[in-house]
């Protein structure tokens, strides 16, 4: 079989799964940017579009998995064992629940049928981490289908880490988190991390304009619209920050901390 009759067999096996081969997606994105191999030729152009207009995205995207270690780290050794982690992507390890401590209960979230498939072949066979396949803005949904994993009764730890980002301002992300920290007990906590046009307005708003135009959310928002989306929870130290200079390890932030364009913080409840 030639290569183009082998590509288009392989767009249909995708597509027989619901996946969208002709629309870019934020999770295969992020993906592609990680160095992975789970995207396609819409996400890859788009990302590379990205990079064009501001070449900071690829520091941003590394940027904020480390800050998802050096979080998730921050959370076991506050003696938080279950996690919530919302619309969290294609897997790249280290992931949450290899992070998390052994006995730690996990749930991921996203809407991507590709994303899904590769958590669950990830977590197969496991008893404490699971995938949910769900849109995040269906907060009653998520919470019930995570409801048959993790005990609400006890402190959680929600995550949304490059994710809210994809939502607008009509979906009232800070309304929507809202509903989510109300079905969590006392002692649980949030960590957000988010893209921010404030180290250079004009390139975030070209990129946002070439991501709306190819059916991608893409917004970055200001510092103190950052802290709202925590609901006045407890911020901890040292509240939000730019993304790199949240605990960095050893104390001492990347060589290219100032590179990674992105809001991010851990407040408790």
């Amino acid at each position: 079989m030639d290569e183009g009759r082998q590509d288009e067999r392989q767009r249909d096996d995708w597509q027989a799964l619901g996946i969208r081969t002709d629309v870019p997606h934020p999770a295969r994105i992020y993906d592609y940017l990680l160095g992975g191999t789970d995207n396609f030729t819409v996400d890859r152009e788009l990302a590379d579009l990205q990079l064009r207009v501001q070449p900071q995205i690829l520091d941003s995207a590394r940027g904020n998995r480390k800050f998802l270690v050096r979080a998730v780290r921050f959370l076991r050794e506050s003696g938080i064992r279950q996690f919530l982690d919302i619309g969290t992507g294609l897997p790249t390890s280290p992931n949450t629940h290899e992070i998390a401590a052994p006995d730690s209960r996990v749930v991921y979230v996203d809407n991507d049928p590709m994303v899904v498939l590769r958590t669950e072949s990830l977590t197969a066979g496991s008893t404490t981490t699971t995938v949910v396949r769900a849109d995040m803005r269906d907060a009653g949904e998520v919470l019930a289908a995570a409801g048959k994993y993790l005990d609400f009764g006890m402190p959680v730890a929600l995550m949304f880490l490059a994710s809210l980002h994809n939502l607008p301002d009509s979906d009232d992300p800070a309304g929507l988190v809202a509903r989510y920290q109300a079905a969590t007990a006392p002692g649980s906590y949030l960590a957000i991390s988010h893209v921010t046009g404030d180290f250079s307005p004009e390139q975030m708003k070209r990129t946002t304009e070439e991501n709306a135009r190819r059916g991608v959310t893409f917004v970055g928002r200001a510092k103190h619209e950052v802290e709202s989306l925590f609901n006045e929870w407890d911020l901890v130290d040292p509240g939000v920050v730019p993304i790199a200079y949240w605990r960095p390890d050893d104390g001492r932030p990347d060589a290219n901390a100032d590179r990674v364009w992105g809001y991010c913080g851990v407040a408790r409840g």
